[in-house]
């Protein structure tokens, strides 16, 4: 069908725009199967889109077909796994896993996002301290390659032809390029590859028991200082899995709609934690809280799932409130997807400080990931002189967690947006690497052109 320029599905959640020739809308595998056997024929590049969610720019066309797979959204659930079509929202899933007492491990912040864009980026989210990422999480795939040909892959699958290992840095989440190792599965090699290697139109997921209790908190520190060294304190604490970081700019930007919170309030660590057999969480984490300086009259504990659901909220609100002033200004977000090194957690954070509060002081908050040592530096530029600064800083903050031992993209993928940086990664040899297990499964470039590589100057080209 006809795409309007203005269409929603032109763009992602960081308000960066595309174009298409077409939009289309297959409501099952074999509509996908035809969809890439015309594209192969006739030479049209494909992008796919998901819930739009993603943040790089990965799902954005720039020209050729739009395909979504929102059609392709059920779900069957059995004891320990569930299957669903790549368009069905993990809010679906945690809700058809429910009734058999079961629940999806990894944690995106935004629910709305489809499976198959959190395999496409190898997603992570809050719970990922404990859970890690999407591909600890998925037992198979089907997958269609560029010329229609369907695959069927289930872990433990190796790779029909050889692929060169490339080097992983020592961080425990990592989606920057292919996934290249040596005694690969054949399943991982499209995990994490933003939807340039296949199209995904089912998976495999493992689902775990729901824990009988959670013990889930909300402390406030009167400084940063203070919240950093509970989290190192708190890092060996028995079934965690969660230990995310706010900054103090977070927690102003979204205070007018949490009153409550302390107003000395400088800092904040959010904790959810399944408690051992006959432990006494309360009393554990008083213990906890007293000797770390936490502002603990003013913390928030959850007594119940509603409780529960208004903290998730809370950590949802950053993101929502970073994305929709960026919106308001008429500019994309511009924000960090780094991570380093677990022992050079701080070095990185004061880093961030420290060039901020040189060049953009008063601008930028940082929220995320920190028992994962991956936050998220936002900056809120106000006009595009600004937005330019930030886009320059990106690059600098992004070479500096590269030099610590990190990545480039832990969890959001490189998509269109945050492609050069995969070079301050990756040496030429092992960027040729990637393109050519690229060009064996999609020589003619119609999957996903322009997100991870440039597009090659003449179709066909891995060059």
């Amino acid at each position: 069908m006809h795409i309007a320029p203005d269409s929603p599905y032109l763009a992602d959640a960081s308000g960066y725009r595309g174009r298409a020739d077409e939009l289309l809308l297959p409501e099952n595998e074999n509509a996908v199967i035809d969809i890439m056997r015309r594209a192969s024929a006739t030479g049209v590049p494909v992008t796919i889109s998901g819930g739009g969610s993603g943040l790089t720019g990965g799902r954005v066309p720039d020209g050729g077909w739009l395909v979504s797979l929102e059609k392709l959204n059920g779900i069957d659930v059995h004891e320990g796994y569930a299957v669903c079509g790549a368009g069905a929202s993990l809010t679906s899933i945690q809700a058809a896993a429910a009734p058999s007492k079961q629940f999806y491990g990894p944690d995106p912040t935004e629910y709305s996002a489809a499976i198959g864009g959190t395999v496409a980026t190898n997603a992570s989210g809050s719970r990922s301290f404990r859970y890690r990422d999407t591909r600890r999480h998925v037992r198979a795939l089907r997958v269609v390659l560029a010329n229609g040909e369907v695959l069927a892959l289930r872990r433990g699958e190796k790779p029909p032809f050889e692929i060169p290992p490339n080097p992983a840095p020592d961080v425990r989440k990592n989606t920057a390029g292919y996934y290249m190792r040596d005694g690969m599965d054949y399943i991982d090699l499209f995990i994490g590859s933003e939807g340039t290697l296949g199209i995904v139109t089912e998976v495999e997921v493992a689902l775990l028991p729901l824990p009988n209790h959670l013990f889930t908190g909300v402390v406030f520190f009167d400084s940063d200082e203070s919240a950093l060294d509970a989290v190192d304190a708190w890092r060996s604490v028995p079934g965690l899995r969660m230990l995310e970081y706010v900054d103090a700019g977070s927690l102003d930007m979204v205070r007018s709609r949490y009153p409550e919170m302390p107003r000395d309030a400088r800092a904040a660590i959010l904790t959810e934690q399944e408690p051992e057999e006959n432990e006494d969480a309360e009393d554990a984490w008083l213990a906890r809280l007293k000797v770390s300086a936490a502002l603990i009259d003013g913390s928030w504990f959850a007594t119940s799932a509603a409780d529960r659901e208004r903290f998730r909220k809370f950590r949802h609100a950053l993101p929502e409130a970073v994305n929709d002033l960026a919106r308001q200004r008429g500019l994309t977000t511009v924000g960090t997807d780094f991570a380093v090194p677990v022992a050079k957690n701080r070095e990185m954070l004061r880093f961030y400080r420290e060039t901020i509060d040189r060049e953009f002081p008063g601008q930028c908050n940082i929220f995320g990931h920190i028992g994962d040592a991956h936050v998220h530096a936002n900056f809120l530029a106000a006009n595009d002189a600004e937005w330019k600064i930030a886009i320059r800083l990106m690059t600098e903050f992004a070479r500096k967690a590269v030099e610590l031992g990190g990545t480039v993209s832990a969890e959001h993928g490189l998509g269109k947006r945050k492609r050069d940086f995969l070079p301050l990664q990756f040496s030429g040899e092992q960027i040729g690497a990637m393109k050519a297990v690229k060009h064996r499964l999609d020589p003619q470039w119609l999957l996903g052109r322009g997100t991870l590589f440039a597009a090659p100057i003449t179709a066909g080209s891995a060059s």
